[in-house]
């Protein structure tokens, strides 16, 4: 059986037209893994009742457990639509406002919001003023949120992360963001995090979630933010197939809000050029995205097509350790960052040995993040 390659995954049934028991078995699975199950899912149990597939049918079986997760997503989706606006209004009470990053806001760019998984909730709260020249100011209200929320839920604040505090209310994970990049794993991430900080005195769009006030980031925001979150876990481990999507409909549904000669120039200055123009040649190449937008950079195809197999195969496949003492996840990190080397140096300007000893001195300053 041939191994699943990015082409496979087009959401068109004619790539799936022949398909046997094996192959049905193994799309499910690379599907879970890639976070697009309820998106290939809806494609492809329509194709399986109306016989569209030749050769050997999806087994009964496992089309009823992929319809059944398919409608498990969709399920906490709604459920986590409910916890942002129970935030939200709860926030309001006490002047405090609630943007939104990734996840939801990424949603609505999809065909159907309802098939893009989402694991936890992003959140940046903050508080409007006045400043004496008259220009409104943003300021940052982590600390007091955290502060209610302990007082009024009796939630569990953990602060074992960077750049975020977590903690969960009614089952799901919420990311409380005092910065919008860990600027303590690389030197380079506090001149990104000043420009992200810029952007959002600039600029953040309210929209009505339920009948709450919510907000949401910029396209310029979204547009960096997006591409350095995507670089930053491909350069760290890997990325799979639904943060590809998260780009390629960001793209098509933001194309005439974003500055992109802007975009690039700033990811040129941050040695995030190269792996830009290789995220826009896989959409397009694989994804459908309309070359028309114009995104084709000059890349070297080659490293397109190694970026390409990085996300479908990642040369460095090892699991992390679960319960692992110091040394041995240590000793993981260690394996992993030498294997992802050649990534790193197309995400950032760093140098590698200036990034080993800062995100040594990031693990030293908070231990528990080797376990996270």
């Amino acid at each position: 059986m041939k191994k699943i390659s990015l082409s496979n995954i087009l959401l068109d049934l004619s790539h799936l037209s022949n398909v046997g028991i094996a192959n049905w078995t193994t799309l499910y699975r690379f599907s879970i893994g890639h976070g697009i199950d309820a998106i290939i899912g809806n494609e492809v149990c329509y194709g399986a009742a109306i016989n569209y597939f030749q050769g050997e049918s999806m087994p009964k079986a496992l089309k009823v457990k992929w319809a059944l997760r398919v409608e498990q997503i969709k399920k906490d989706y709604i459920k986590q639509r409910l916890v942002i606006t129970k935030l939200a209004k709860f926030f309001h009470r006490y002047g405090i406002k609630m943007l939104l990053l990734k996840g939801y806001g990424l949603s609505l760019n999809y065909p159907d919001p309802q098939s893009r998984p989402c694991g936890d909730v992003d959140i940046w709260l903050f508080k409007e003023s006045m400043n004496e020249r008259g220009t409104l100011k943003r300021a940052l209200a982590q600390k007091d949120a955290d502060e209610l929320l302990k007082r009024h839920f009796d939630v569990k604040i953990d602060n074992n992360r960077h750049h975020h505090t977590v903690f969960y209310i009614d089952g799901v994970m919420i990311e409380n963001h005092y910065d919008f990049l860990n600027v303590h794993s690389h030197r380079s991430n506090r001149i990104v995090e000043a420009r992200l900080q810029d952007l959002v005195q600039q600029n953040i769009e309210a929209t009505k979630l339920d009948g709450v006030e919510i907000f949401l980031p910029s396209a310029n925001f979204n547009a960096l933010f997006l591409l350095h979150h995507t670089a930053a876990h491909f350069a760290a481990d890997r990325i799979v197939t639904r943060h590809l999507l998260d780009w390629r409909y960001f793209v098509e549904h933001n194309w005439d809000n974003v500055h992109w000669d802007v975009l690039t120039k700033f990811a040129q200055m941050m040695n995030m050029h190269n792996f830009l123009g290789a995220l826009n040649a896989i959409c397009i190449k694989y994804l459908g995205l309309s070359p028309d937008f114009g995104l084709l950079i000059d890349v070297d195809s080659q490293l397109v097509e190694r970026v390409a197999q990085e996300i479908i195969h990642p040369e460095f496949e090892e699991l992390k350790p679960t319960n692992a003492g110091l040394v041995r996840s240590l000793s993981y990190m260690l394996r992993r960052w030498w294997t992802n080397r050649w990534k790193h140096r197309i995400c950032y300007r760093d140098s590698l040995i200036s990034t080993f000893f800062v995100q040594l001195w990031s693990h030293l300053l908070k231990p528990k993040s080797l376990w996270i």
